[in-house]
């Protein structure tokens, strides 16, 4: 029985293809929904601290993040366990803070949140006896230029500027304030008027003060850049706060802040599968057009419609004859048991043959002559 020819081969090949593709878009056409069925929409998931710039720079800012220790769980080298500390220096209060995540120390009594907010709290500060957040923790990284940014937002309420209001009142009196003046029934009415004004005008100043007050709150803004050098660990610092000590400003500086190349991602190709692809795609143009040469061109039939048939034909002998030069060269390191013993190359053992000889000589001398 002899073997199916390369031609054959590679018509059963593109057969199998079709058959293959054929197949494929058969269950696509089944498994795709119709228009009037429901389709499901995919959501993709934000990973906390870690952002990709417009150029293609990946950060990755977990490895800053203070962790609590947990008990029998051993931490990777280098991770942190304590919270940052930020000095204020002139502002006469040190602010405590994490990155991507609340505060290790937790905190409570915070003024102006409730309980359930306590153990979500980014950043704090103590003055006079009262503990203030600076805002609920976040992860999303925000990438501006060569700098990253992280916001926390939702602190404690600011304080209410100063009331400038009453010296307006004062300049405003005028210099009949406290002279006798007679009520007649129409000034009584428009003394009512006036009243039920005033009061709706002060319930509306409540009301848009409440809720400027609500909105108002503590912030604090986070800058990272990027210090390359393995010895210096991760440093905050405090930069300044507004005039109302409402926004509060601070940068940090860590390795961790450099752009690096983003991972690989499940699902996507890589550069072994862009590698994979490009060498297949290579392989199948140089069979394909190698066979399609031979056999117009060069009228070959059977296996010799391969390309380079000669070369492809000789290279299991010459596997072979390698493999035995490599063992061949290699054996003579190995133990080998020898039939013969060497003679000894000393002297003594030289000269004490020859007095042998000789010996043996003049005994048949002697002989000879008997």
């Amino acid at each position: 029985m002899h073997p199916p020819s390369p031609s054959r081969l590679l018509s059963g090949l593109v057969a199998l293809c079709a058959l293959t593709s054929a197949a494929h878009a058969s269950d696509d056409e089944s498994s795709s929904p119709s228009p009037s069925s429901s389709t499901t929409t995919t959501t993709s998931t934000v990973t906390p601290c870690v952002a990709t710039s417009t150029n293609g720079a990946f950060y990755d800012l977990r490895p800053d993040t203070a962790v609590i220790p947990e008990k029998d769980v051993k931490l990777a080298r280098g991770t942190h366990t304590e919270d940052y500390l930020a000095r204020g220096y002139d502002y006469g209060y040190n602010i405590t803070l994490n990155i991507c995540a609340p505060v290790v120390k937790g905190v409570e009594d915070v003024v102006g949140l409730t309980s359930e907010g306590w153990s979500k709290i980014g950043a704090w500060y103590e003055k006079g006896g009262k503990v203030y957040s600076l805002g609920q923790e976040s992860g999303a990284l925000t990438p501006r230029g060569r700098k990253l940014v992280l916001q926390y937002t939702g602190g404690s309420p600011c304080e209410p500027p100063e009331d400038k209001d009453d010296k307006r009142k004062l300049a405003s009196r005028g210099v009949h304030e406290g002279a006798a003046y007679s009520k007649y029934s129409d000034d009584e009415d428009e003394d009512r008027d006036h009243d039920q004004t005033d009061s709706d005008s002060d319930k509306d100043k409540q009301n848009s003060n409440a809720s400027k007050e609500k909105v108002r709150r503590k912030s604090a803004t986070i800058s990272f850049l990027c210090d390359r050098s393995p010895d210096n660990p991760t440093a905050v610092s405090f930069v300044g706060t507004d005039p109302d000590e409402c926004s509060y400003f601070f940068e940090v500086r860590s390795q961790h802040a450099c752009a690096g190349a983003e991972p690989h991602k499940p699902g996507s190709v890589g550069p072994g599968g862009v590698f994979a692809i490009i060498f297949f795609i290579a392989l199948a143009v140089y069979v394909i057009g190698g066979i399609f040469y031979q056999r117009t061109v060069v009228k070959q039939r059977g296996w010799r419609q391969l390309p380079n048939y000669t070369l492809w034909a000789g290279i299991w002998s010459f596997l072979k004859d390698t493999f035995i030069i490599l063992t061949s060269s290699c054996a003579r390191f190995l133990p080998i048991r020898r039939g013969y013993r060497s003679l000894s190359s000393s002297s003594r053992g030289r000269y004490g043959n020859n007095d042998d000889e000789n010996r043996l000589i003049d005994q048949l001398d002697e002989e000879w002559d008997d």
